[in-house]
């Protein structure tokens, strides 16, 4: 015999039906599909004189979109008004097959898999977390059972790597009202804008997360439609997954190098990035560390009918300090004032290697999404060194605006 809840239940669901629809499934939990960008709480009707009881058996085919993943649209910079940022055209390293290798895909890759965190809040909207529901997204679907109330859901994708080896770490245990995600420190040391650590950090993977809080579930069908052509009723919400790690493309462009610079030591810096995410917020963790990524020496490359040789790679970041950059729209609302670093160990040709350090700190803070990043280096103003055992000089250069002049500290 059910109790009068149930009752109410059955009677608002029954009220609600069109066509001499009956109740599917007679409990007081409330069957739904789950959407990431389009989410679908789902209320079967079946038309008598059938009784079909749903047990959870019937997939629904939804599709989980994301924010335009093409760097052109996502990197929507108006440097200067009325013409928007083409990166492709200050993007001379290029991308081939052995960058492929090395660096993965130059942007960004739609995730097919997704880690979704479903919060029971009971009748309390923005309540803090008591309870956490985990479950994996394959193939764009999901069924699960909702109870009357209030629930936050957390959605962020699965990490898939070419080499297999994963960087990107996630602290659900600290805290249930958010995740943090961080990775670890490498062996390779560091001296710029990272006070608190010795060592440089591994880049993160391309990450993607969704949150929406206080998602009702009532038993009078609020804000449920009915959708005909699949015979369900449906509650839809707008959830966007939107990056929260950042690209950004360095290239140190070597005119008049004549064989002087044959070399990298295929490894780079950049300093003054955050240590850690809020996957929840999308807002970037307070502590300064120093990230390390991969480079590689392109001679014979052309530029504006120059040959040059060019030094490049692709970098992941969780981007500058205490920011979300998907919810600002220019460089005057960041409020770290970090300096950001960028280092990179160049090997001559009398076999003695160097490190040059630039300071990139202007274009960091203008390209805020990512983006790429530009040094240009005149080799006829660079000696070659000729102390051996380890690097010669350390070279801090200034951003390379308008043809300007560089500055060396040597």
């Amino acid at each position: 015999m059910h109790n009068n809840r149930h009752n109410i239940f059955v009677a608002a669901w029954q009220q609600s039906c069109r066509w001499g629809h009956s109740v599917r499934r007679q409990t007081a939990s409330l069957l739904a599909a789950v959407v990431v960008t389009t989410l679908i709480f789902t209320l079967a009707c079946e038309r008598e004189p059938v009784l079909h009881l749903h047990e959870g058996a019937e997939p629904i085919d939804i599709n989980i979109p994301i924010i335009n993943l093409d760097l052109s649209t996502y990197w929507d910079y108006e440097f200067v008004y009325g013409v928007t940022y083409d990166w492709k055209a200050e993007w001379y390293y290029g991308w081939d097959a052995i960058d492929y290798q090395i660096f993965g895909n130059i942007g960004y890759t739609e995730p097919k898999v997704f880690n979704l965190r479903r919060y029971f809040t009971f009748h309390i909207p923005f309540a803090p977390h008591t309870q956490v529901i985990a479950n994996t997204v394959t193939g764009n679907s999901f069924q699960g059972k909702y109870n009357f109330g209030f629930w936050d859901l957390l959605v962020w994708n699965d990490v898939v790597t070419i080499d297999g080896i994963q960087s990107l770490n996630f602290d659900e245990a600290t805290t249930l009202d958010y995740v943090t995600a961080y990775t670890n420190q490498t062996m390779v040391p560091t001296r710029y804008q990272a006070p608190k650590y010795t060592r440089a950090f591994y880049e993160p993977e391309a990450l993607f997360s969704a949150y929406e809080q206080a998602i009702e579930v009532n038993e009078n069908l609020d804000g449920f439609e009915y959708d005909p052509v699949r015979d369900l009723w449906v509650k839809r919400l707008d959830m966007l997954l939107k990056p929260v790690t950042y690209i950004y493309l360095p290239q140190i462009i070597l005119h008049n190098n004549h064989n002087k610079i044959v070399n990298v030591d295929g490894s780079g810096n950049l300093s003054g990035m955050a240590r850690t995410v809020n996957i929840n917020t999308g807002i970037s963790g307070s502590d300064a560390v120093t990230v390390h990524y991969n480079v590689r020496f392109k001679p014979y490359c052309l530029k504006d009918q120059e040959v040059v040789d060019i030094i490049g790679g692709r970098l992941m970041t969780f981007g500058m300090c205490d920011l979300n950059p998907n919810a600002i729209t220019r460089q005057e609302d960041i409020p770290e004032k970090r300096r950001h670093y960028m280092d990179v160990t160049m090997l001559f040709n009398n076999g003695i290697d160097s490190t040059f350090v630039f300071d990139v700190t202007d274009q960091v803070r203008q390209k805020y999404k990512g983006g790429v990043l530009t040094i240009e280096l005149d080799m006829d103003t660079i000696p070659v060194p000729s102390r051996s055992g380890g690097s010669a000089f350390d070279a801090i250069v200034k951003d390379y605006e308008d043809g300007g002049t560089h500055e060396f500290e040597m």
